[in-house]
């Protein structure tokens, strides 16, 4: 067998003779790569295992979103939202409905203030059910995503029997929604929701504690508090870091100005703490569902609004907590169909600012580990 034992080779330039010399490399990591979470490329700069400095490039998606809604009217550019972060449609439409009834002045009727709170909520779940499940998948795991996308299945046939589609809904409307509850749907939630209790704590009991699972992700991508003020995080980003603020209780709009909420806060602000957040968001997700069933008003589901709506000359912002932190649509309207400028707040985007600094000094393999923490959807950071 060839060996290179015994052979002489020539001493690299400028190194002494049995002086060891190490050099930076450049990594791509992605687009293609399945554990980044879609088309993101990270340009990693490497001493041996230890990132050094990590670039991410967005622009692969670019989807246009924001000039599309600049030429479209107010009315048909609820559909396009859906397209942003594509996890969490009905929680989009809820925030560009929202901007425009600020503009207009429109107050929804508080029974259709309750759909939207049970749709949102039942919208969060779905989202944090897929951030769970892939990040487990992203460290190895496999069982926990079948499970979670076994949840998330029973939400998506909720909300197909509302607006008649399980991904794309299009079912929020400005001052209301499309339709009102059809017969069986609130008994066929509640099942849903008795379900999902069960199957919460079997899945709590499958991932926490377990040893490899919180090796990989306890003390790994700290963020403290003022670190996380400074870059702009909400979400659980932001209440993982010890920081509690949680637009339904710190700025309350719609259903939630009667319905309490308790945020879900930790102190350790690691990927695990991340992780914690989210669990206990689903659980107090599904308890503000049963209240808000069970405090469910009657009356009508939408108010009377011309076909084609002008808003007011003007400009307004609009912010829901939506399932990755603060969602805000920015208008300025000249009086027209169309709004004059559109611009979308999106949390995925803001958050992914500080995952730079979350990288260095850690080793090739909590990379992934701390990007999946972050929850990104590339839609809304690509937007």
């Amino acid at each position: 067998m060839a060996t290179n034992q015994g052979v002489n080779r020539p001493p690299l330039e400028g190194v002494a003779p049995g002086e060891l010399r190490s050099e930076e490399m450049i990594l791509n990591m992605g687009p293609q790569h399945p554990s980044t979470h879609g088309v993101l490329r990270l340009v990693l700069t490497l001493e041996g295992e230890t990132v050094v400095d990590c670039t991410p490039v967005i622009g692969y998606l670019h989807r246009g979103i924001e000039k599309i809604l600049e030429n479209r009217t107010v009315m048909a550019g609820i559909r396009y939202m859906d397209n942003a972060d594509y996890l969490s449609p009905m929680l989009n439409e809820t925030a560009y409905v929202g901007a425009v009834e600020q503009l207009m002045g429109i107050e929804p009727p508080r029974r259709a203030q309750y759909i939207r709170l049970i749709t949102n909520e039942l919208q969060r779940i779905a989202s944090h059910l897929v951030a769970i499940g892939t990040y487990l998948l992203d460290l190895g795991a496999f069982t926990p995503i079948l499970w979670t996308f076994r949840d998330r299945e029973g939400i998506l046939s909720l909300f197909e029997a509302l607006g008649g589609s399980r991904f794309n809904v299009n079912y929020m409307r400005v001052g209301g929604v499309l339709h009102d509850f059809p017969r069986g749907w609130l008994q066929q939630c509640e099942a849903w929701c008795n379900q999902f209790e069960k199957n919460l704590q079997e899945l709590e009991t499958l991932i926490t504690g377990n040893e490899i699972f919180e090796a990989r992700t306890q003390g790994v991508g700290y963020v403290d508090p003022q670190q996380a003020i400074a870059y702009g995080l909400t979400g659980p980003m932001l209440r993982a870091s010890g920081v509690n603020w949680d637009l339904r209780v710190n700025r309350p709009y719609m259903a939630y100005r009667e319905v309490k909420v308790n945020p879900q806060v930790r102190q350790e602000g690691d990927c695990y703490a991340r992780y914690r957040v989210r669990m206990q968001e689903m659980a107090e997700s599904l308890r503000l569902v049963r209240v808000a069933m069970d405090q469910l008003p009657g009356g009508p589901i939408s108010t009377r609004t011309p076909i084609a709506l002008r808003p007011p000359r003007g400009e307004t912002y609009f912010a829901i907590e939506s399932s990755k932190g603060e969602l805000g649509i920015y208008f300025i309207s000249d009086g027209s169909e169309y709004p004059w400028r559109a611009k979308i707040r999106g949390p995925s985007f803001v958050n992914l600012q500080i995952l730079p600094e979350l990288l260095r000094g850690h080793k090739m393999s909590d990379v992934v580990a701390i990007l999946g923490s972050l929850d990104i959807v590339l839609g809304e950071v690509d937007r």
